[in-house]
């Protein structure tokens, strides 16, 4: 996929400001404020799709509580996992 980076990160950090719950838009506007800007198109790719799960699981994910759904492992899981909100 051809992608102009510009606007998949304009995508992704309007897609991680408004989520439906003020917790999480919080949480995950805060946390792909701090990352996007290190991240090349393939992890913006899997950030993206990451966005698109549900706020609970992610919350819950984020916890380190079980979830209800299986959730990939890789470098944007990993680094979502560990990231507290400041």
């Amino acid at each position: 996929m051809n992608f102009n980076i510009d606007v998949l990160k304009k995508k992704i950090s309007y897609r991680s400001t408004y989520r439906g719950t003020k917790e999480m838009d919080l949480l995950l506007s805060s946390f792909v404020k701090d990352i996007i800007d290190d991240l090349n198109q393939d992890e913006l790719i899997k950030l993206l799709a990451f966005l698109k799960l549900d706020d609970e699981n992610l919350y819950k994910f984020n916890q380190g509580i079980k979830t209800n759904i299986s959730i990939e492992k890789n470098e944007i899981t990993n680094l979502f996992k560990k990231y507290k909100l400041k």
